[in-house]
């Protein structure tokens, strides 16, 4: 399958950002494999494992936070497969950049 996380942010001030998470395929169809998404945030986060099963918004996690770390998630298909997919979070000052790979 061809999927990969990406992140999404907004600077908010005060060194915090909005961001949020989401899935892709790159327009080859496999996200409308994928049941649900677990993501697995670093362990300072209030419940740091959290589930998305939302595939119109891409299966989206937001939240705000001020650090970076690498975000680790499990797409879990329809036939039952489990893939394992990593991304490190990305956050700018810059409100020109907001998306990234």
């Amino acid at each position: 399958m061809n999927l990969r996380l990406r992140n999404a942010w907004k600077y908010t001030g005060d060194d915090l950002w909005d961001w949020r998470v989401f899935l892709e395929d790159d327009g080859t169809g496999d996200l409308d494999e994928v049941e649900w998404v677990e993501y697995l945030l670093h362990p300072t986060f209030p419940q740091p494992r959290r589930i998305r099963k939302d595939r119109d918004s891409q299966f989206s996690l937001s939240t705000r936070g001020w650090g970076v770390f690498l975000i680790r998630a499990f797409a879990h298909t329809r036939d039952g497969e489990k893939i394992k997919l990593q991304h490190q979070l990305h956050l700018s000052y810059d409100p020109e950049e907001g998306e990234t790979d």
